[in-house]
């Protein structure tokens, strides 16, 4: 069957992912709706770490796909104005999950202070891989669909989708507070929201919503250069001394909660980073992550109904920038990208 190219294409959801997606495919000359149920950046993409990496323990099915994440929000930075990545490196000790890029490099204690003159106890030895970088994920959206408005996007914020419009068995729009928005294609890249989307149209995708706390804390500037994950703490700092950090979550208990845990944290970088002692906690909050069942992203058009392609997965900020790169020119020239093989929402009908 031919490709039609689709003159109007709905994205749904305005997090990273849904922003790269829409910039992508505004850049490529389509008309683009994204639809938003919240604020820009109002889901977990407003509780991450945001830390660009291609690490991954074991086999990884997605190899060729992470191994353009970071040439992909390179390329992104010279295309869309306000786009800014610390392309600082980090520095792993202690973790023991296996986890390594091709470009990481063994550092011994005098390479690891020269890199990280802060830490109290430096350990003997650390994987530094420095290709490796973080961005503000809030920002980072708003710059993308700043940059896809400017094209020609419009952004509907606080419109949650109620229902889509079928017809002949392939969505032709969704319905709204506001009324039908037509479409030829409608991307669901809504994060955890994704299954209950995918839901109405009588597609079942095992997406999981996986906790972590992010927190943000008050801290003197240049106490920490790239990004530090140990066996203690996972921080980076931004410019103006705001520090970041994530916790994996525990469970609901009192002492697991975010503000409890924010603390528990702000003495674990007191113990670890010298001059940390006047840091204080300024936000802290659980994220849900949209885990795909099998841990492999969700990239690809429903079979169950024609006309949508999904867009789910953890990590999304680091994938974001290169499926938002293959996912629009499969959308917009029906030419399947080799990378996103293994992604195929498909897979789960087996």
């Amino acid at each position: 069957m031919n490709h039609v190219r689709p003159q109007h294409i709905i994205v749904i959801g305005a997090g990273i992912v849904g922003a790269s997606l829409a910039y992508h495919l505004a850049s490529k000359g389509t008309k683009v709706t994204v639809v938003e149920a919240g604020g820009i950046a109002s889901g977990v993409t407003g509780t991450s770490f945001a830390w660009i990496n291609t690490s991954c323990a074991g086999p990884d099915p997605i190899a060729a796909l992470r191994g353009g994440a970071i040439a992909a929000w390179r390329q992104l930075e010279t295309q869309v104005p306000g786009l800014t990545v610390r392309w600082h490196g980090a520095l792993s000790y202690g973790t023991q999950d296996g986890r390594v890029s091709p470009e990481s490099i063994l550092l011994d204690r005098s390479r690891i202070v020269q890199l990280e003159p802060h830490l109290r106890q430096p350990p003997e030895q650390a994987i530094h891989e420095p290709e490796q970088g973080a961005l503000d994920a809030v920002a980072a959206t708003h710059a993308m669909l700043a940059a896809a408005r400017a094209l020609g996007a419009t952004i509907r914020t606080h419109t949650p989708v109620l229902s889509f419009a079928v017809q002949s068995a392939k969505v032709t729009g969704v319905e709204t507070a506001a009324g039908l928005i037509e479409a030829d294609v409608v991307v669901l890249a809504a994060g955890t929201g994704t299954a209950t989307l995918a839901q109405m149209l009588g597609a079942s995708l095992p997406i999981d919503a996986s906790p972590a706390i992010f927190m943000r804390y008050q801290a003197p500037p240049g106490l920490v250069r790239g990004i530090i994950s140990s066996h203690a703490i996972e921080v980076r700092q931004d410019e103006d001394g705001t520090m970041l950090a994530a916790e994996d979550y525990v469970d609901e208990a009192p002492e697991n909660q975010p503000a409890v845990m924010a603390l528990r944290t702000a003495s674990a970088i007191r113990d670890e980073l010298k001059g940390a002692e006047s840091i204080a906690p300024e936000f802290a909050r659980v994220g849900l992550r949209p885990m795909p069942f099998d841990g492999v992203p969700i990239v690809g058009y429903l079979p169950q109904v024609g006309g949508v392609y999904v867009c789910a997965m953890h990590p999304g900020v680091v994938l974001a920038a290169i499926v938002g790169q293959l996912a629009s020119e499969e959308i917009v020239t029906g030419k399947p990208a080799s990378a996103l093989e293994a992604c195929r929402p498909a897979r789960f009908l087996a």
